[in-house]
């Protein structure tokens, strides 16, 4: 078993005086109830943590030329999964769909025709993240694509600290000192895309590129990454982005 030692270099993110900050100056009441309700503070166990895993499929990669089409909530703890309690939305895009999206995510144009705006579920998206640690697997799709589409409609964004699943699996696999003697010896980088990442925890194979399902593999992902590597004591702040 690989236990990875505390990142005590580098500085902690100081997310709970951010959030309270965000919270006084809000203009939109949406936004100021999400930045009220803050987040774990840095100090508090991953096991007491309670977070909501989150996925969305996009129109392409960059926040500033694409748009969200889908997203997938799942509340959970270390211990137990709330699946009674997931979201799931289709979303009107403002950007047009392409032929290579649509194939990737299978959300099609008539899919979206009659779905709401991202404003008008803005609400609910954000009361199902507010007061927990969002988790991601890849934290330069979510947090971007939320923060530009929030600002594109309310003339503010939503910024907030993430738990990333794949740059957790990047500390072991991509940047530990065997990872880069692998390298060196001229063995290819292990993958740290979703599927090869929960294949390595044993995690059972699932059907990809649907944001509910994406993020209830992340979900356990995370919680598989702390049994092995970390600990339940672990404080978030050695987690969060």
């Amino acid at each position: 078993m690989v236990r990875l030692r505390p990142r005590t270099s580098a500085p902690t993110p100081g997310w709970p005086e951010y959030l309270a900050s965000r919270a006084g100056v809000a203009r939109d009441p949406r936004l100021a109830r999400f930045f009220a309700a803050g987040c774990p503070a840095p100090e508090t166990p991953i096991g007491e943590a309670p977070m909501a895993a989150l996925d969305m499929e996009t129109t392409g990669l960059d926040e500033r030329r694409h748009a969200i089409v889908s997203l997938g909530v799942v509340p959970f703890t270390l211990g137990r999964i709330a699946l009674s309690r997931r979201r799931y939305w289709v979303v009107r895009p403002s950007r047009p769909l392409s032929e290579e999206s649509v194939t990737f995510h299978h959300i099609t144009h008539a899919d979206i025709a009659r779905a709401p705006d991202l404003e008008e579920i803005l609400d609910e998206l954000l009361e199902a993240l507010a007061g927990r640690l969002v988790v991601v697997h890849f934290r330069h799709i979510e947090r971007p694509f939320l923060d530009a589409a929030v600002k594109a409609r309310l003339g503010e964004g939503a910024m907030f600290p993430v738990i990333d699943t794949m740059s957790l699996e990047a500390r072991i696999h991509r940047q530990s000192l065997l990872a880069r003697f692998k390298r060196w010896i001229g063995r290819p980088p292990a993958s740290i895309r979703l599927y090869d990442s929960r294949a390595r925890y044993g995690l059972p194979p699932y059907s990809g590129h649907h944001a509910l399902i994406d993020a209830l593999a992340t979900a356990e992902l995370l919680q598989a990454q702390v049994a092995r590597h970390y600990s339940p004591m672990t404080p978030v702040a050695e987690l969060w982005s």
